[in-house]
């Protein structure tokens, strides 16, 4: 296949005045962002480094996308490092990565000046990057891997996985043929490039020659009077973001496309935002960072429980414990293939530090993340959840999503997070952690309209704020160690 930054040479011929990128402050045509992209490209060359890995902290803008899309042209892998990281997890994950420079800004040197890794400022390398040549003839293997990024494992320690150009020029397929995007879109990434599902909202986009307005940080406000000035057909969100439009005073009349992933868009905010956005149109998918796109969920399906049905080219098999398939609404382990997948994680070898890629598929391409569903007899995929976050309530397994689907069916709940807690009797207990106004008593009683008893949580947390990841997940492990604070203390 192709690289992810090919098609950039065909648009600026097609249509080089066309705006690729539009931030606060700025536009950059189809014909300057290949000139610029090539450029950086030439300049990465020019360093002549044999390990052609290149560490990116910055924050949202053009810079970045134009160094993560000019790595890629060079053949170089980009590794992205969030400027919410502490200086002990950017060592953890320097480690990890063992980029050859780590490129930022002079703003930010300070920050980083004490990593064990050469430090590129951008605004004093700038200069050189222009002034380097536009042209360029070296093609890159589909094969050739471009980007470097962080998934946690079952120990919270973080794993480095490693993606080549061919599972995002697969993935561009399905924006095209799920999510129906084209080069007419004008696509609007409101959060962090840190965070693949906007990165890939990005660089998706400007693969099909669309056009991209970038946020420097998300802004609901500013998201919303740019969907209302602008010729906006499609926004790339989180349900947290969702939950942040809902807050503002807003109608918006116009045919708008929300592309959501990273949590479970719940059915309450759902039916809430369609009222703001009569003419929505909602596409959400299910995926990893090791699977890329796996299901989508749109408003046509009339199956809100599930996650929907396979993406364009995507094959799913739920598995038993002896690895037999398993019958329509039976659960057990999801198993995808596609031509989307990750290649492996990053492994170290020993004392040596000698670094390979450790697959995961089976023989036959077959790849889980060990999340737990089933498939009805439609094809429609449902997640139970994952198999790390489950809850061994006695001899009985326990799913934490599920609690969490039904408590977020209160009006009044804004957000729930379910963890298992350590138990003398039982082993482990569910303990809800709930932002919103509602009361124990509520919520108790809606659990038992849908829920088994064992699976009504046993303890109930209320607090103003739910932690989150950079991706705008609930951070699990900061709800478990906050409420395992509060029950330690009383």
């Amino acid at each position: 296949m192709a690289s992810i930054t090919e098609s950039y040479i065909n648009h600026a011929q097609s249509y080089p005045e066309k705006i690729a990128i539009q931030t606060n402050n700025k536009k950059i045509s189809y014909q300057t962002w290949h000139e610029m992209v090539y450029k950086t490209a030439n300049w990465l060359d020019s360093l002549n480094l044999d390990h052609r890995t290149i560490g990116i902290l910055l924050p949202n803008g053009i810079p970045f996308l134009q160094l993560f899309a000019g790595a890629a042209t060079a053949g170089w892998t980009s590794v992205l490092f969030d400027l919410k990281w502490t200086e002990t997890e950017l060592k953890q994950r320097l480690a990890l990565a063992q980029p050859s420079i780590l490129i930022t800004t002079g703003e930010l040197f300070s920050k980083v000046q004490s990593l064990p890794v050469k430090i590129v400022i951008w605004e004093e390398v700038l200069s050189a990057v222009n002034n380097t040549s536009s042209s360029r003839a070296i093609e890159i293997d589909g094969k050739t891997p471009f980007y470097m990024g962080f998934t946690s494992g079952t120990t919270g320690n973080p794993k480095a996985f490693i993606r080549a150009h061919d599972s995002w020029v697969a993935s561009f397929d399905c924006s095209r043929y799920d999510f129906q995007l084209h080069e007419n879109d004008h696509v609007i990434v409101p959060g962090a490039l840190i965070h693949s599902h906007f990165l890939y909202g990005a660089i998706s986009t400007l693969f099909i020659g669309g056009t991209v307005y970038l946020l420097e940080k998300f802004s609901s406000s500013m998201s919303l009077a740019l969907m209302e000035s602008q010729p906006i057909t499609a926004v790339y969100v989180v349900p947290t973001m969702v939950a942040a439009f809902l807050k503002e005073e807003r109608r918006i009349e116009k045919h708008i496309k929300f592309l959501s992933s990273g949590a479970k868009w719940e059915e309450n905010s759902k039916q809430r935002i369609r009222q703001m956005f009569p003419s929505l149109s909602m596409y959400e998918f299910y995926g990893a960072s090791e699977l890329s796109f796996v299901t989508v969920l749109n408003d046509n399906d009339r199956k809100p429980g599930s996650v929907g049905k396979p993406c364009h080219n995507v094959q799913i098999q739920i598995r038993r414990s002896n690895m037999e398939a398993a019958k329509p609404n039976e659960p057990g382990k999801i198993f995808v293939k596609s031509n989307m997948l990750f290649i492996g994680y990053l492994q170290t070898e020993g004392n040596s530090g000698h670094q390979r890629i450790r697959p995961i598929q089976d023989e036959n391409g077959w790849i889980t993340v060990d999340d737990m569903g089933y498939l009805d007899e439609d094809g429609y995929l449902y997640i139970s959840g994952r198999e790390k976050n489950m809850i061994l309530y006695g001899a009985i397994n326990i799913f934490p999503e599920e609690i969490e689907k039904v408590i977020g069916l209160h009006p009044s709940v804004e957000e729930v997070a379910v963890i298992g807690i350590q138990d003398s009797y039982w082993g482990q207990i569910a303990v809800a952690a709930v932002k919103g106004s509602a009361t124990i008593m509520d919520l108790k009683k809606l659990c038992k309209q849908h829920l088994s008893s064992y699976k009504i949580p046993r303890k109930w947390f209320f607090i103003e704020e739910m932690p989150h990841t950079t991706s705008g997940k609930i951070a699990r492990p900061e709800v478990k160690e906050l409420i395992e604070s509060v029950v330690t203390n009383h």
